[in-house]
């Protein structure tokens, strides 16, 4: 897995377009279409530093609540057994099933 670009708690996932000869990209997570583009790595960090940094102060200016990538809250459906085995696996490493899946979580997302 790449390492994304990261900026003030966005993200953002990078292209690289051979006809145009340039890397663009999009801030991920959100609604709000904002998109960069450069022809180098180096331009490519400031492009999205400045794309994150114009979102959010167009957001002031109209007052709108600039969109957040994620509340940090998760709910989704397991099997039964899937849920039993992780509320066990939990339990014998003496952590709560939200600890012990958030550090599952993340050790598969790396």
């Amino acid at each position: 897995m790449t390492k994304p670009l990261t900026y003030k708690g966005y993200s953002a996932r990078i292209e690289y377009d051979d006809a145009d000869g340039i890397f663009f990209g999009r801030v991920a997570g959100i609604a709000d279409g904002v998109g960069f583009h450069a022809d180098n790595v180096g331009d490519l960090r400031a492009a999205f530093r400045e794309a994150v940094d114009d979102y959010l102060e167009t957001c002031e200016r109209i007052g709108k609540q600039p969109q957040r990538a994620y509340s940090g809250k998760m709910m989704f459906r397991v099997t039964p057994e899937t849920h039993r085995k992780a509320a066990l696996a939990a339990e014998l490493e003496g952590k709560s099933l939200n600890q012990w899946a958030e550090e599952a979580l993340l050790k598969a997302a790396e």
